[in-house]
């Protein structure tokens, strides 16, 4: 299942050999296109998932008459996600990639029958969380693909071409979910995942896939995978991840904020989430997401970007659609049509980013530009009303979509560049965890917003129970309830409840622009040139069980990385200006 381990290092007793970097494999064009198409496909999938339910929810909740329940169809699948998602670095670092991303896929269809299937919304929740933890492992896998396959020169653009086409299933699920909903069902939202999954399937089971690192035998790893694949730490993150999300699903909803029981749920997580750290500092380079990654600038300014990014964009493509629907009265395929102007600016905008960054060799002007453009596009997206005008819902959206594409591919350009090949599938673990962890967390606090403030607003301007009927009945049944002034002033309510989550994605746009500026100001055109003048790898120290994990300096192991001349460099710690280069090169 894992490749052949390394010959000659010494490990202490019970741990498998470190993986190895290895050179990049010379690939066809012709073979290079048959690798990237599954993998580019999966990743419209997975972005399809997260959005084509949004044109289906008023819908769904009309079926099952729950409405409450919007922000458990989004925040479900991230919940599955979040909680396993950090594991995938290790899976990937460890066992072989195909077989790996294969599993995870079948995972992540068996959740789609189950959404499809579902006869309740309890069931269709759960089927959600099914296909997130499923799809935990498949974008860090589509991600570790990539840049096993392609050359670093060569990444900008086929990454910002694969995100422009993961963010064209983004964009284009709620158009897609809208057809699906109006002419057939909206249990085709789910069905669709199967022939599509099944074409993905097929070709990356009939393909051989580079490897970046030779990897050590699988039966070592499943021997030792309480030390080697970090349990302890998965068995810490995934409890605290999930407290967190149902404080936030439940507050203000089921129970009141200040309750024992989501007082209780906060704690716990917070609690949790500092054992975690603990246990992960103990663990050292052996931990699950190690420190000394996170330490690095490029990594904790690429999660913190990502966090707020994603935590603008996922109730975007939720709530706007509900806009559309309820205060615009369109139908299920036509408020995917009038999000055109969201799709095309994005897909544009990512393979322009990724184009310039390839070009010229900059990536931090695209993203600075890209998250300031979302901020403005969110503060003019929260002044929308009944009375808004077509013209500014389309120059809104399209503003918002050109700063989501210029934005949304650059964190994953820089750390192919910046980061060591063994410690790739774990860089981009720490930092697709953040960015689902941040669209978990506003997804639901979004929810919270929403249903408490329209909660508010009706009680205000509708008689005795007439606010609560409302919002049990479903979004698609507002017009069959209330009509005349009562309408009109019900439809306000929904457009304001909607306006405050957009305020929520100002705050986080601001976010994003301020984190984007710790990825540095460096031209990554010059990796290879001066790999040597620039070294990326720093010195670890693995711990010793035997002497108490405090090693003496001489019993330092320096991790090494293959340069491109095939030498092998190590490097001391020393973040520079841009939060990557070290100091004290040794060859080898």
């Amino acid at each position: 299942m894992a490749g052949d381990s390394e010959q000659g290092n010494s490990k202490p007793a019970g741990t498998p050999l470190p993986p190895k970097p290895l050179e990049y494999e010379q690939i066809s064009l012709a073979r290079l296109m048959i690798l990237l198409f599954p993998v580019t496909l999966t990743y419209f999938l997975l972005l399809l998932d997260t959005s084509i339910i949004a044109t289906a929810i008023p819908q769904i909740t009309s079926s099952f008459n729950s409405l409450l329940d919007v922000g458990w169809y989004g925040s479900a699948y991230q919940l599955g996600y979040a909680a396993f998602q950090p594991m995938s670095g290790k899976l990937y670092t460890y066992f072989n990639t195909k077989w790996t991303y294969l599993i995870f896929f079948a995972v992540f269809e068996l959740g789609s029958v189950l959404c499809a299937a579902a006869t309740s919304s309890t069931m269709l929740i759960v089927g959600r969380a099914v296909a997130g933890l499923g799809s935990s492992v498949l974008m860090n896998g589509a991600l570790t693909i990539i840049s096993d396959c392609v050359p670093p020169h060569r990444q900008p653009l086929v990454m910002g071409m694969n995100m422009a086409l993961g963010q064209l299933g983004t964009a284009c699920g709620p158009l897609i979910g809208g057809a699906l909903t109006e002419k057939v069902s909206w249990r085709w939202c789910f069905y669709i995942n199967l022939p599509i999954g099944g074409v993905v399937f097929l070709m990356v089971l009939l393909t051989r896939l580079p490897t970046g690192i030779e990897k050590p035998p699988a039966r070592d790893v499943i021997r030792t995978a309480v030390k080697s694949l970090d349990l302890v730490g998965f068995v810490l993150i995934a409890p605290a991840v999930t407290m967190l999300l149902l404080a936030l699903e439940w507050g203000g909803n089921q129970y009141a904020w200040d309750s024992s029981r989501i007082i209780g749920l906060f704690v716990g997580s917070g609690a949790t989430f500092l054992v975690f750290l603990g246990w992960e500092y103990t663990r050292g380079e052996n931990a699950m997401l190690p420190l000394s990654i996170i330490r690095l600038r490029v990594i904790w300014s690429a999660a913190g970007t990502l966090f707020c990014f994603y935590g603008v964009m996922f109730p975007f493509n939720y709530y706007l659609p509900i806009y559309f629907q309820v205060v615009k009265n369109d139908s299920a395929l036509m408020s995917g049509v009038h999000m055109l102007p969201n799709i095309l600016a994005q897909v544009l905008f990512a393979v322009t980013a990724g184009a310039l960054v390839q070009r010229f060799g900059y990536y931090l002007p695209p993203i600075v530009l890209g998250t300031a453009l979302m901020t403005v596009g969110s503060g003019l997206l929260s002044t929308i009303g009944i009375s808004t005008p077509e013209h500014d819902l389309i120059g809104f959206q399209i503003i918002f979509g050109a700063g989501i594409g210029l934005s949304v591919s650059i964190p994953f350009i820089t750390i192919p560049h910046l980061i060591p090949r063994p410690k790739i599938p774990t860089a981009m673990a720490i930092v697709v965890f953040s960015q689902f962890l941040g669209g978990a967390v506003m997804l639901s606090a979004s929810q919270t917003i929403f249903t408490n403030s329209l909660r508010d607003l009706l009680a205000n301007d509708l008689p005795g129970t007439e606010g609560v009927r409302i919002i049990d009945s479903g979004a698609r049944s507002v017009r069959d309830i209330v009509a005349g002034a009562q309408l009109t002033a019900v439809l306000e309510d929904y457009s304001t409840a909607i306006d405050r989550i957009f305020y929520m994605g100002i705050a986080l746009g601001g976010g994003a622009f301020l984190f984007c500026w710790g990825l540095g100001w460096r031209d990554i055109r010059q990796k290879e040139e001066t790999a040597e003048e620039k070294p990326t790898l720093e010195t670890v120290e693995v711990e010793d069980p035997e002497a108490n994990r405090h090693p003496h300096p001489g019993e330092q192991i320096e991790s090494a990385k293959e340069s491109f001349t095939g030498r092998s460099e190590s490097y001391e710690i020393s973040e520079s200006h841009d939060g990557t280069e070290r100091k004290a090169k040794t060859t080898k």
